[in-house]
């Protein structure tokens, strides 16, 4: 009895060891369980952020296509939009425009388009479509080298920048600064200011600086063209640029034109047969044109510069268009004088220098000549690395400036 009740007991041990067993079991399989959840937990976080990666590359290029089909479209409209013609507006009437189509000189009447009331007027280009009827207006067409003949800043020349033609600058403060700054002058007197201002005389003798001058001290744009530049290659070219420098300078007013070197298109009339006769005669009739249109009281003038007054068109010298003809002569004694003063105030001088004596040594030299030799003997100093302009540099100056005159000159220097 004692036997069974042991055998007994024991039996009863090893259900509840393989209990135990089977519990341990079940614990390590849930924490490898737990273990592998959170390792495939770890990978399908970085497949996220790799999709999502992937996914944000994938908008930016969606975005990059989006963007060129945009720019084809936009490429494709504009290759298939119809192109659209220029005309000029001939007249306005009530909501009608004359329209002339350039090309083809195609006159239409069509409507005046909703919101352009009060902008399109007789001589305006417009831009039109097929149907003629108005898109746009253009502003007037304007030739580069008409623009760039525009002084954009100051000359920065004054009156006191010029010596020893005193009297040549009276009379064109009188004919073409008083007329820009003090117009009313002339209203109460009852007179019509000069049309315009002809200066004529030896190379530098200061026609352009004068020009510049009173441009300065009339506070007007200055707009430059040279006689040569208006002689052009092909027919109507000249005649049209002609044209775009009085616009520009009707537009720029108040302004001071100054036509250099005029006798290279205001010539007196021939026609040899050629083709380049003929447009240079061309552009000058333009120019003739052109100034009788200006309003002498306008805040317009023209300044115009010759050396050959005897080569010039009497059309271009009759009253109308050039009021005042003046001559810039040579400067006499005195007034190489104060040229020299005016060249050499600026610069360190020896106290027993003699301009007076160099003024006296340089006649038949204009105030170019003049500022030639003072700058050569700034040079002479420059040379001998010294810090003052002697009398000995002045005459050394003098006889290379004259020497290099008669060699350049078949006439010699003084003629």
């Amino acid at each position: 009895m004692t036997d069974v009740s042991a055998g007994s007991s024991t039996g009863n041990n090893v259900p509840d060891m393989n209990s135990d067993k089977i519990t341990r079991e079940a614990e390590e399989v849930e924490d490898m369980d737990i273990q592998s959840i959170l390792n495939e937990n770890e990978v399908l976080k970085v497949q996220n952020e790799t999709m999502k990666a992937k996914l944000l590359e994938a908008n930016m290029m969606a975005n990059k296509y989006l963007t060129e089909i945009d720019k084809l479209k936009e490429q494709l409209d504009h290759l298939t939009t119809p192109p659209l013609f220029i005309a000029t507006v001939m007249e306005v009437e009530d909501d009608m425009v004359l329209l002339r189509q350039h090309g083809n000189n195609q006159e239409v009447m069509t409507r005046m388009p909703p919101g352009m009331e009060g902008t399109v007027e007789p001589g305006m280009r417009v831009s039109i479509n097929a149907a003629f009827s108005i898109i746009s207006t253009i502003s007037k067409a304007a030739d580069v080298r008409a623009q760039v003949m525009e002084l954009i800043n100051s000359p920065g020349i004054d009156y006191d920048m010029i010596g020893g033609l005193d009297e040549v600058l009276k009379e064109v403060i009188e004919s073409v600064e008083l007329p820009l700054t003090e117009p009313e002058l002339f209203e109460n007197i009852g007179i019509e200011p000069p049309s315009g201002v002809l200066m004529y005389g030896n190379p530098g003798t200061g026609k352009t600086l004068i020009a510049k001058a009173v441009a300065s001290r009339a506070n007007a744009t200055f707009i430059r063209m040279s006689g040569s530049d208006l002689v052009q290659k092909f027919i109507g070219e000249g005649a049209r640029l002609v044209k775009d420098v009085f616009q520009l300078a009707r537009e720029k007013s108040p302004s001071i034109l100054f036509i250099d070197e005029i006798d290279a298109v205001g010539g007196m009339r021939t026609h040899d047969g050629t083709t380049g006769s003929a447009e240079v005669n061309r552009t000058m009739l333009q120019l003739l044109a052109e100034m009788d249109g200006f309003d002498p009281s306008g805040n317009v003038k023209i300044i115009a510069a010759t050396n050959r007054i005897d080569l010039l068109d009497p059309a271009l010298l009759r009253p109308g268009r050039f009021d005042r003809i003046i001559e810039v002569p040579l400067p006499d004694e005195k007034a190489r004088e104060e040229i020299l003063k005016i060249h050499t105030r600026k610069m360190n001088l020896e106290e027993d220098l003699d301009l007076a004596r160099i003024a006296n040594m340089t006649d038949g030299l204009s105030g170019a000549d003049l500022n030639v030799i003072v700058k050569e003997a700034g040079m002479f100093v420059l040379r001998r690395r010294g810090d003052k302009i002697t009398m000995k540099d002045l005459l050394d100056a003098f006889e290379k400036v004259v020497s290099n005159e008669e060699v350049n000159s078949p006439f010699g220097m003084f003629v």
